[in-house]
This record gives structure tokens, C-alpha cells and sequence, in this order.
């Protein structure tokens, strides 16, 4: 091919043109995909190939790049991560051009990635998968097995499945394997999926007031398929945002049937405990019980152990 490329640049320079350029024909005629094409389309005549000529030398030229492939970073086709095809468009030789295999893994993945959303989460729990997390560790492995099992509940019968209440000690991966399940779903059935750290979200939605963007924050929140809310308990609560803010976005999931997911570092009891207080208002029981029925019947609390990785 480093020939076809000398000829073209004899042929700019002006010397015995028409026989160089009928030497460049033959070669590019020659070519097997060219030349099997040409097989199959016989009424594609002689002056039709010549006219055609440059395209015939990107057909070859880019097919000989695809059979080196550098990769798609380095892709030197004019259309990069698309590899050219002959077609017959009405007794002309044209080109079209269809996504290579590298392309196409790299759309999907980007698809993927655009499934899973997070707010002031770590970029590597976004990376997270079931292959990538220790399972030797032990106290691991009932919550890697929970998280398994929901996500197979999830995948054949979504409105009935109960998420998942992940709590232990700080550094344990409850957040990074709640990044695993994010991934799997996106991976198995293009699922969407959020995750949101929830002390910068609730002072976040605090500060929202101002510019009266509350109600869509919350909005997304409430109809993401899949919602996980890390570190709850570790916010500074407040009635408001206990009852208008988290009550709310509760109470939406729990009549739409999606399912929330949680990591704490609290168990239910303890968790009801910290709902039950605010420096405004005191101790409000009731008001602490009737959230957490909403979380309590509507998860399964998984204990997880190990060794702090922070």
C-alpha cells in the first residue's frame, strides 16, 4: 500500500500521469476486497471504476489500517472508529461506512456509564464491580451474596423487589459495593441507577431554597429507577428535612414500587434514634417511626464487617 501512496504523490506532481494513474487502477483493482466486489457486481462498468477511483484508493487504504489496527485512540481513518465498505449505488462504485467492533465496545460502555449518575460519590465506586471486591475479607460475603440476589430479583421482577440496608463501620466497601450493583445493572439491562451522598445532598437541597430549584432536585430522586442513598444518619437533621425532603422522596418510591437502597453506619434502631431528634424541635417519636416504617418494610438490613480501607 505504501505504493498506492507514492503513486498518488507522482501523480500531484505531474509525471507520466496517465500511466502512473492506470498503474494506481490495477493496483486498486487488484485488491481482494475490491476485486470480490467487483465479482458480485458486474454492472458496475469500466468507466464507472475509473471515475471512482479515489474513493477506491480510501476504500484500500483505510481496509489496510483496519488490518493493523493501532486501536481507536490512533484510528487514522478519515471517519475514526468507522471501517468503509464498497457498495453499488446504481452502476457506481460509493462507499459507506459502518461502526468497527472497538467503536461500538466503546458507545456501549459510554452508554452504560450514562446510566449511572451520582452526586458527591467517588469516581472509583462509580468503577466498582462484583470481580474487583474481595471476597476473602470476612463479613463480606452475606452482603456481596444480598447484593447479588438483588440484583436477580431486580433483573426478573423489579416492582417487587425490596432494596437492600448495607450498615457497618466506616471503610468496610458498603458504598463501593453498592457501586458493583450500579454496574451490574447497567451492564445486564441498560438499568439506570443514582447514587447520592447524603450530607452534601441535604445541605445541597437546603441551599436550593433560594433559587427555588427544590422541587426539581427532589424530582430526580424520587423517579430514578434505582436510588441509593450513602451514609445515611450522617446528616444533620432537621424536621424539614426529615419530613418534606426525605419523607418525601420515601413516600414517592414506596407508592411507585422503586426500590432505595441505603449504607449507614447505623442499624434500624439506632438510625430511628438520630431521626428522633433535632435541635429545633426536640425528641419527635412518631414522626421518627412513621419514616422509618418506610425504610424497615421496604429493605433488607445486611450487617457488613471487615477492615477500615480508608
Amino acid at each position: 500500500m505504501d505504493s498506492l501512496g507514492s503513486l498518488f504523490k507522482t501523480l500531484s506532481a505531474g509525471r507520466n500521469v496517465q500511466k502512473q494513474w492506470s498503474q494506481l487502477e490495477n493496483e486498486l483493482r487488484t485488491h481482494p476486497d475490491v476485486r470480490k466486489f467487483a465479482e458480485k457486481n458486474p454492472d458496475i462498468d469500466e468507466a464507472a471504476w475509473s471515475r471512482n477511483a479515489s474513493r477506491l484508493f480510501q476504500f484500500v487504504t483505510e481496509r489496510k489500517a483496519c488490518a493493523h489496527c493501532p486501536g481507536l485512540d490512533h484510528c487514522p481513518n478519515m471517519m475514526k472508529g468507522y471501517r468503509p465498505q464498497l457498495v453499488n449505488d446504481k452502476g457506481t462504485p460509493s462507499l459507506t461506512f459502518v461502526r468497527c467492533p472497538l467503536l461500538e465496545e466503546q458507545e456501549v460502555k459510554q452508554r452504560q456509564s450514562n446510566l449511572i449518575h451520582s452526586y458527591y460519590v467517588p469516581k472509583d465506586v462509580l468503577n466498582a464491580t462484583f470481580d474487583s471486591i474481595d471476597k476473602e475479607e470476612g463479613g463480606r460475603q452475606e452482603a456481596i451474596l444480598a447484593a447479588g440476589e438483588f440484583v436477580k430479583r431486580y433483573l426478573n421482577n423489579p416492582s417487587e423487589t425490596k432494596g437492600l440496608y448495607l450498615c457497618g463501620e466506616f471503610g468496610v466497601g458498603k458504598t463501593y459495593l453498592m457501586g458493583a450493583i450500579m454496574k451490574r445493572l447497567a451492564e445486564r439491562r441498560h438499568i439506570a441507577s443514582l447514587i447520592v451522598y447524603v450530607p452534601d445532598f441535604f445541605r445541597e437541597i437546603k441551599g436550593a431554597i433560594q433559587n427555588h430549584s427544590v422541587d426539581e432536585k427532589l424530582e430526580v430522586l424520587k423517579k430514578t429507577p434505582v436510588l441509593i442513598l450513602d451514609d445515611i444518619g450522617a446528616e444533620t437533621i432537621t424536621p424539614w428535612v426529615r419530613d418534606e425532603v426525605l419523607g418525601s422522596i420515601l413516600q414517592y418510591r414506596m407508592m411507585d414500587h422503586l426500590p432505595t437502597l441505603y449504607t449507614s453506619n447505623f442499624t434500624y434502631d439506632e438510625l430511628e434514634d438520630h431521626f428522633s431528634y433535632s435541635q429545633k424541635s426536640g425528641i419527635e417519636h412518631v414522626k421518627a417511626k412513621r419514616l422509618m416504617e418506610r425504610i424497615r418494610h421496604f429493605t433488607q438490613l445486611v450487617e457488613m464487617t471487615g477492615v477500615n480501607r480508608r
